[in-house]
């Protein structure tokens, strides 16, 4: 049970493209991409990175290839996992083509770094032989030098400007399984740039603020960033960057798609800040149901509210919610509905089983 949206969000109308097994753009949900950030040589922590990253909501992971034995390292990473991978490739265009051969699923290039025509030509042919789409990554700390003498600055067009130069250079090797970026560590500089990008391609969009910060900062700022841009329709796949451990960015992306109602993944907890009126201890009973629910991919909506004042209005519209009641009486809802008074020593442990009941329930039908 949930409240109907109201603003239903008209999404931009791109191409499709596939990263391995996922298909990005069209009418295709949007994906949830972050990036390791071991040593890519170090092939047991990578892998094992991976799979955490995974395990949390990314529907892609990115993965650097700096070295020869980064991108040869994917020969072995690709075939011990169960997620596309992007190369993230910088300066040396030999470096995509190994990663190409070596099973990833995208190349990420970057015009600003990646070399001449030519070489962006054998790219382009190591990726159609070994059915790699290309992400065009422009930054705005790495434009072409010709780009950033002519508008003496990092700024929305230049940005568009070489995007839309390295579109060309794919589209006359009659390669379109590409995506596009237009990022800067600046929130209106990114969200100009991609607004105008989005108005001249209808190329599926990858959205991310780069070098957004540590956790707070940086997921806030990709939170504005990333939002406003949703909220215009745009947008097909998603990173937030953050300086932290990778598996928080994917949390962040998946709780920003949440929020829009753009994807439905897990279960989404309502809680009130608390306050003196409370009838248990919210902040730490969320706490400690956030950890007992993380397994749960089920949607679900659960509401922890600690007083009557918005309980039962909010409980309404949540399969299963809580309303604080005097003397650890609290009020259990069931699909809005007032099912029975739980103790508060009881209370996270009954909460957990209607959970896990409720999504059983939802697997059957």
């Amino acid at each position: 049970m949930s409240l109907r949206p109201f603003r239903d969000i008209k999404r931009r109308k791109t191409k499709e493209i596939r990263v391995g097994k996922v298909k990005v753009g069209g009418d295709n949900p949007i994906s949830v991409q972050s990036m390791t950030n071991t040593l890519t040589t170090d092939i047991k922590a990578t892998i094992k990175q991976i799979n955490e990253i995974q395990n949390e909501g990314a529907d892609i992971v990115r993965v650097s290839c700096p070295d020869q034995l980064s991108s040869k390292a994917l020969k072995v990473i690709t075939k011990n996992i169960d997620v596309p991978i992007v190369a993230d490739i910088h300066f040396h265009y030999k470096r995509a083509i190994e990663a190409a051969e070596c099973g990833a699923s995208c190349l990420r290039i970057n015009p600003g770094n990646i070399g001449d025509v030519k070489r962006i030509k054998e790219v382009v042919k190591a990726a159609r032989d070994n059915e790699c789409s290309i992400r065009i990554g422009v930054n705005a700390g790495s434009l072409e030098k010709d780009i950033l003498e002519k508008y003496k600055e990092p700024c929305p067009e230049a940005l568009v400007e070489s995007a839309l130069r390295n579109i060309k250079i794919l589209e006359d090797e009659d390669f379109y399984n590409l995506k596009l970026s237009v990022k800067s560590s600046d929130v209106f500089l990114s969200i100009a740039a991609y607004r105008q990008l989005s108005k001249a391609i209808d190329y599926p969009l990858h959205l991310g603020i780069t070098e957004a910060g540590g956790f707070i900062p940086g997921s806030i700022k990709s939170s504005i960033g990333l939002g406003t841009l949703l909220l215009d329709g745009i947008g097909d796949t998603i990173r937030i960057s953050l300086s932290d451990n990778p598996v928080k960015e994917v949390k962040i992306g998946n709780e920003i798609l949440k929020s829009l109602n753009l994807r439905e993944r897990g279960v989404k907890i309502i809680s009130c800040p608390s306050c003196a009126r409370q009838g248990f201890q919210v902040i730490e009973t969320v706490k400690i149901l956030e950890k007992k629910l993380s397994h749960i991919k089920t949607p679900i909506t659960l509401s922890i509210i600690g007083c009557v004042v918005n309980g039962p209005g909010e409980a309404a519209l949540t399969d299963i919610g809580i309303t604080g009641g005097q003397k650890g009486n609290n009020m259990l809802y069931l699909s809005g509905v007032q099912s029975e008074k739980v103790l508060t020593s009881n209370m996270i442990e009954k909460i957990v089983f209607e959970v896990e009941k409720k999504v059983s329930e939802l697997k059957k039908n």
